[in-house]
């Protein structure tokens, strides 16, 4: 074992179904880095799940580097003779493999070891964020991703409102988006909607209300769950990447996964984004567009606290009447209540512009705790400081 750290920062991710885990993981792994220029290893269990994500990655290797990320398979075999870098994050709260908690107790100076939470607005974690816990001869410390200055910030690349704006300035950026993906071409108004959720009851009716819509709907839905809940609306061989579907004002086009730049560019390119989870929540608010969240749901409508602590937020600067009428969308559409749902969404066009308005100046406000990234940097130097 050698005696001092070795440069690494070790990130551990276990894949679930939802892709959310690796999604912020790789994310991360890429900003620390290409823009701190920290070494990375990115040790994750499920490389056929990941490689939906990173179309360039090979499920066969045990190792490899990509976008300057050392990417390693996490398996049940795990090598003993891993040594653990200089700092160690569990992400969300997944179980480091024993040999490597052993090979850390066995360090003259022991990593600085950080388990990363899921983002949340709530509150509370104002005064957890950055506490320590000890954990035999170790010191773990739980790093709270927020919107509060006191939080651990936001994951956002410093380049990304520029490559954004820049993108939604083009005039034929909408244009050459469908070109790119071999879709039909747009229509003039033509109102584009990206939908990507968990299964939920509510959408049929939502799909059958856009198509008497006064203007154009193209719905974009990346393939995957969402398509669970449409089976009763669209035909079984639309239910597939390249399936097209068109009935009155709606036509709707289901996209092949993608990786995380292209969902992006999709983001950017529509005008109204329905998203899940946590990544693609936090990429639809960088898209600076109204969108609607499909929070993952929790035993006991635990998830509704968390929604609503988010709503607070969000609506804050919002006229009454408009605050009042997303809220009630959001809860609506969360609480699964196909017959409010439909008000709901009526209720909101008067206030469309407004809202659009309000989505652009958001991003600056949701950065108040600061960028992810940097906060994870400097509190890193701060605890290798105090141990030096």
């Amino acid at each position: 074992m050698p005696p001092i750290n070795l440069p690494y920062w070790d990130i551990f991710c276990t894949v679930v179904d939802n892709y959310g885990d690796i999604g912020v993981t790789w994310r991360l792994a890429r900003q620390l880095v290409n823009e701190y220029h920290v070494p990375v290893r990115l040790w994750v269990d499920d490389l056929v799940s990941f490689q939906r994500l990173c179309p360039q990655l090979d499920t066969h290797l045990a190792e490899q580097t990509i976008d300057n990320v050392l990417i390693g398979h996490w398996n049940p075999d795990f090598s003993a003779d891993v040594h653990p870098g200089k700092v160690v994050i569990e992400a969300f709260a997944c179980e480091l493999p024993l040999s490597l908690q052993h090979n850390m107790q066995q360090m003259n100076k022991p990593p600085v070891w950080l388990n990363l939470e899921y983002l949340t607005a709530e509150s509370w974690i104002d005064g957890c964020h950055g506490l320590p816990s000890r954990q035999d001869q170790l010191t773990k410390f739980f790093f709270f991703p927020g919107f509060s200055a006191k939080s651990g910030g936001l994951l956002c690349e410093n380049t990304l409102f520029a490559a954004r704006q820049q993108w939604q300035q083009q005039n034929k950026q909408r244009q050459q988006f469908c070109q790119r993906r071999h879709l039909q071409p747009p229509q003039p108004n033509e109102l584009f909607i990206s939908l990507f959720s968990y299964e939920n009851n509510t959408l049929p009716v939502l799909l059958n209300h856009w198509q008497s819509h006064p203007t154009p709907i193209r719905c974009l839905i990346p393939a995957g769950r969402t398509l669970n809940s449409l089976q009763t609306v669209l035909p079984a061989d639309v239910c597939q990447a390249g399936g097209r579907w068109q009935q009155g004002s709606l036509t709707v086009e289901v996209l092949p996964m993608t990786d995380q730049a292209g969902y992006d560019q999709l983001l950017w390119s529509c005008d109204f984004n329905i998203v899940r989870g946590e990544d693609s929540f936090l990429r639809a608010q960088w898209a600076a567009r109204p969108f609607l969240w499909h929070i993952y749901p929790q035993e006991e409508e635990a998830h509704l606290e968390k929604l609503q602590a988010f709503l607070a937020r969000y609506t804050k600067n919002m006229s009454p009447v408009l605050a009042s009428a997303v809220q009630q969308l959001f809860l609506t559409f969360n609480q699964a209540h196909p017959e409010e749902f439909i008000p709901s969404w009526a209720a909101l066009q008067p206030y469309w512009s407004e809202w659009q308005q309000q989505a652009q100046q958001w991003p600056q406000t949701a950065l108040a705790g600061g960028n992810l990234a940097s906060q994870l940097v400097h509190f890193v130097e701060k605890q290798l400081e105090c141990c030096a």
